[in-house]
């Protein structure tokens, strides 16, 4: 799990510098005039290095940290050492897309932190697990259930929420999780239904 820990590392030191430096916090956060004016690409990616505050860095990396390693040795043995940490990186520009160009000509629109990426690891690891047991504040449940109360939040909470959470992000990153890991490894269709049908509560 030497990638999910490097992750963990980089998003906790670069979000605790930005904390206190209102510049840095500004160079790396996603702000869609600066991609389609200035062309300053490296947004895409560097978002999902910063956070809100503290609780909100906290509560992805610790969902990185479960669910990160058991599921990077499944990239690893695949894609090599580096498939884990390519995952993550597409994750984050792929989960961030619709929200840029929906919003490249809003100079007021930001958005920043890795729950995107986080979702897509999550949703990979329901994929090849969906009965495994997952704690929400606290309270056991499957995975799979998690998956569907969870989508259909963000679904909702997308379209009406006035929250200030880019929900859209986390669709997008569970799709491109799924999405992924099924191009990876296509025979986990099969394994997912075979899974579904033997329900284990």
């Amino acid at each position: 799990m030497l990638i999910t820990l490097l992750l963990i590392a980089v998003n906790c030191i670069v979000s605790f510098i930005a904390f206190n430096n209102a510049r840095l916090m500004q160079d790396l956060i996603l702000w869609p005039p600066a991609i389609e004016k200035k062309k300053e690409y490296h947004r895409l990616v560097t978002y999902g290095f910063i956070h809100a505050d503290f609780y909100h860095l906290l509560f992805n990396m610790i969902t990185l940290f479960f669910f990160g390693r058991a599921m990077e040795p499944k990239y690893t043995a695949y894609l090599g050492k580096t498939g884990f940490l390519l995952f993550y990186l597409g994750a984050l520009v792929v989960s961030i897309l619709p929200t840029y160009i929906a919003n490249r000509h809003n100079e007021r629109y930001r958005s920043l932190g890795a729950s995107g990426a986080v979702s897509a690891v999550l949703f990979a690891f329901i994929l090849v697990a969906p009965w495994a047991r997952i704690g929400v504040f606290f309270v056991p449940m499957p995975a799979i259930v998690y998956a569907v109360l969870y989508v259909a939040y963000s679904i909702w909470m997308d379209r009406h929420g006035q929250d200030n959470v880019n929900h859209s992000a986390h669709l997008w990153g569970a799709a491109y999780g799924v999405a992924f890991t099924l191009v990876m490894k296509p025979d986990l269709v099969s394994h997912f239904l075979s899974e579904l049908a033997r329900p284990r509560f």
